[in-house]
C-alpha cells in the first residue's frame, strides 16, 4: 500500500510545482479581487475567509509543512515548529502590508521553492553529510517562515486594500491563515502517520523527501524563469 501512495502523492507534488504555478502561484484569483472591490470598512469574515483559502491552496505552504513536520511525532514538537513558522509569517505578512513593503512576487515565491527543497534535503541528511552538521531547524523554520509571510504579503496587496479597516482585516487574514495552516496540518499529519511515519521505512523518507527537493526546485526554476523572461 504504501509504496503505492507515496510514490503517487510525490508525482501529484511535483505535477502542482511544475504546471500549476501559472494557475495559482503568485497571481491573484479575479475572483477574490471581486469581492473585495466596493467593500469598505472592516470585513473579518471576508478576510478570514480569504486568509484560508490562500493556505489551504497554497502548495508551497503546504509542502514545506510536511517537510516540517516529517520527522516530528509529539505533539509538543510539532506545536514548537509550527509557532515558530506561523510567528514568521505573521511578522511579514502584518508588518509587509503596513509597511507597504511590495517585493517582486516571482523572487519571493523562488525563495518559497527554494524553502522547499532546503527541508527535503535536510530531512535526508544532505547537510549533515556534506558539512558535519546540518544549520539549527529552529532558526531556518522561522526564517523560511518570515519569507512566506513576505509572499503572503505581496498577494495581499495585489488585492488593492484599502486603508479604511486596514488593520483589522489585516488581523483577520491572518487568522484566516493561521486556521487554514492548522486544518491542513492536521490532514498532513494523518497523511504521514498512515503512509510514513514507521523509522524503519527507509522507502517513505526518500520518497516523500526526494520529492520535496524536486518539487522545490521546480518550483524555484519556474518562478526565477517568470522573473528573468518579465
Amino acid at each position: 500500500m504504501v509504496q503505492l501512495v507515496l510514490p503517487l502523492l510525490v508525482f501529484v507534488a511535483v505535477a502542482l510545482a511544475l504546471f500549476a504555478g501559472r494557475a495559482i502561484a503568485h497571481d491573484v484569483s479575479d475572483v477574490d479581487r471581486a469581492l473585495i472591490v466596493g467593500r469598505l470598512g472592516l470585513q473579518p469574515t471576508l478576510y478570514l475567509w480569504l486568509g484560508a483559502k490562500h493556505m489551504v491552496t497554497g502548495y508551497d505552504h503546504l509542502l514545506f509543512l510536511v517537510g516540517v513536520v516529517f520527522y516530528l511525532r509529539r505533539i509538543r514538537e510539532i506545536a514548537i515548529f509550527v509557532t515558530l513558522f506561523a510567528l514568521g509569517h505573521s511578522i511579514t505578512l502584518i508588518g509587509g502590508v503596513l509597511l507597504g513593503l511590495h517585493v517582486n512576487p516571482y523572487l519571493v515565491d523562488a525563495i518559497i521553492g527554494l524553502s522547499v527543497a532546503y527541508k527535503g534535503f535536510d530531512n535526508l541528511g544532505g547537510f549533515k553529510n556534506l558539512f558535519g552538521e546540518a544549520p539549527d531547524e529552529h532558526v531556518a523554520v522561522f526564517v523560511f517562515g518570515l519569507f512566506h509571510g513576505l509572499g503572503l504579503a505581496t498577494k495581499l496587496q495585489d488585492l488593492g486594500l484599502r486603508p479604511d479597516g486596514l488593520v483589522g482585516n489585516l488581523v483577520a487574514f491572518n487568522v484566516g491563515v493561521e486556521l487554514g495552516q492548522f486544518a491542513a496540518l492536521l490532514v498532513i499529519v494523518l497523511l504521514l502517520r498512515l503512509f510514513a511515519w514507521d523509522h524503519n521505512n527507509r522507502y517513505a523518507r526518500v520518497i516523500v523527501n526526494g520529492g520535496l527537493v524536486v518539487a522545490g526546485f521546480a518550483l524555484m526554476t519556474y518562478q526565477l524563469a517568470q522573473y528573468l523572461s518579465g
